[in-house]
């Protein structure tokens, strides 16, 4: 039971540090809209956001769909629901990536960004390393004694 704590504390440890992550992203869209004008807005292609938000930073993919907890896939089954981990964290690899080809050299973006970028690797290997513990624990032979 020790070790099923140890990992169930990772996954919140984890849990917590995506929460942060937002919390990055926020922070960088609210210094990047900072004094923008309608006009900045509209020029920028972001005239439907700002309608509906202002400058407040809003969960919401680039098409504009916004963030529920109907992305978040949960089955029960640890080893399935460690490969959805597995998929989140390559995904948003991938948008972080795809985000630093946007922003180019500019420093004060492209670094946390790849901070970013770099947890969802660390995240991503200890995924790795918890399935493999799981499924030695649900491979092993355990016995059970009557007191």
């Amino acid at each position: 039971m020790r070790r099923l704590k140890k990992r169930s504390i990772f996954i919140h440890d984890v849990g917590t540090e995506e929460l942060a992550h937002l919390e990055m992203v926020g922070a960088m869209v609210t210094q990047l809209t900072q004094g923008a004008t309608v006009a900045d807005m509209r020029n920028a292609g972001l005239d439907p956001y700002y309608a509906d938000h202002g400058l407040a930073v809003f969960p919401q993919s680039a098409a504009g769909i916004p963030w529920s907890a109907m992305s978040i896939q949960s089955k029960g089954d640890p080893i399935a629901d460690l490969y959805e981990n597995l998929a989140a964290e390559q995904k948003a690899k991938a948008t972080y990536e795809n985000l630093l080809d946007l922003v180019g050299n500019e420093p004060e973006v492209a670094n946390p960004i790849k901070f970013l970028r770099e947890r969802e690797v660390v995240h991503f290997q200890r995924f790795g390393e918890c399935i493999q513990k799981v499924e030695d624990y649900l491979s092993s032979r355990r016995m059970f004694y009557a007191k």
